[in-house]
């Protein structure tokens, strides 16, 4: 797995808990840590998961012996 999909992975696996958090506890702690829904940073973090959550879609239609076989540096030797 290369860098970008792993900081891709990690930035859905945030947007999951804060939803998870607003679905259980009406709680949204990107909002909470930024200053409100409203406020630009909270917005950019938004903006970034969910287009995070786009590039892992491309995930979900590779191949699963190209994926693994990208995070192996051994096997990317030509």
């Amino acid at each position: 797995m290369s860098g970008l999909q792993r900081f891709a992975l990690a930035l859905v696996i945030i947007g999951a808990v804060n939803w998870g958090l607003i679905g259980f506890f009406q709680f949204d702690l990107v909002a909470a840590i930024f200053g409100g829904q409203d406020s630009a940073l909270a917005r950019i973090v938004y903006g970034l998961v969910g287009l995070a959550g786009l590039y892992c879609l491309t995930l979900l239609f590779k191949p699963s012996e190209e994926v693994a076989r990208e995070g192996r540096p051994e096997h990317n030797r030509v």
